[in-house]
């Protein structure tokens, strides 16, 4: 056998030992929905008409401002996803299921992959869901057709593959769930200080190019854009640059992490 199609029957085995542990265990998956479904629910319900008024500075419009803030929601979505994963791996660590599998004749990388791949299926899985919840309560993509559609699924993707190898990294170094979970916290923080519920132009001066150019921001507004038709100018480049760019980090973090002999 082939040192790739090893690579990929021990990949495609973790993968499967990662979905079932989810579906075993779906109270972390459904606590991290929880809160972009309320967020969600809460910024359209109780502060909408007012965030509506200060976005488009005229009378409070409900309709306009779901349609501005889901998409925000749907990459706060993968932000939360992805603590679940940095959870996960640092289990593994602390578990000793890792040093099991060091032992065994199995394709080095798998590990990770399955870990990632996996992390990326409920990622998308959950953006489908918060989704559908934003389409119940009156979200319209307008100007959305196959091409855009066909870019905002590749965003997601490549966006949701970049958080979860930063995750991957944060859950190695931390020794147990708790400090995986909190290492993770910037991953839900971050949507908060982006463009999500408000646009950056409304955000005082000094704050301005913290929220303008951190990764969220550049991927909210890109898929704004791509689902309402709405411009996206640079924002497009620096989506794909920040995601690629935090997808090799990510990669050669965790893996140099993974690689290191256990104490």
């Amino acid at each position: 056998m082939s040192t790739l199609s090893l690579a990929v029957r021990d990949s495609s085995t973790m993968l499967r030992r990662n979905l079932l542990h989810a579906r075993r265990y779906p109270s972390m998956t459904l606590n991290l929905l929880l809160t972009p479904v309320m967020l969600l629910l809460l910024f359209v319900y109780v502060f909408g008409d007012v965030m509506s008024a200060g976005i488009g500075g005229g009378g409070s419009d409900r309709a306009a401002y779901i349609a501005y803030v889901v998409p925000g929601i749907l990459l706060m979505t993968i932000g939360g996803t992805v603590v679940g994963t940095a959870v996960s791996v640092s289990n593994d660590m602390a578990e000793g299921i890792i040093a099991r599998f060091r032992t065994m004749a199995i394709h080095r990388g798998s590990v990770l992959v399955g870990h990632v791949v996996g992390s990326v299926l409920q990622s998308v899985l959950s953006v489908v869901l918060v989704g559908a919840v934003g389409v119940t309560i009156g979200f319209r993509a307008t100007g959305a057709g196959v091409l855009e559609w066909l870019a905002a699924f590749g965003l997601i993707v490549l966006f949701a593959t970049a958080l979860t190898w930063i995750a991957v990294g944060m859950g190695l170094i931390s020794p147990n769930a708790e400090a995986a979970s909190n290492n993770a916290l910037p991953m839900i923080l971050l949507p908060l200080l982006s463009s999500a519920f408000v646009p950056v132009d409304a955000m005082p001066g000094w704050f301005q190019p913290v929220a303008e150019y951190q990764p969220f921001t550049p991927a909210i507004e890109t898929l704004r854009g791509l689902l309402l038709g709405t411009g996206i100018g640079h924002n497009g480049w620096l989506a794909v640059a920040w995601s690629l760019g935090l997808t090799v980090l990510g990669y050669l973090w965790a893996t140099s992490r993974f690689d290191r002999d256990p104490a």
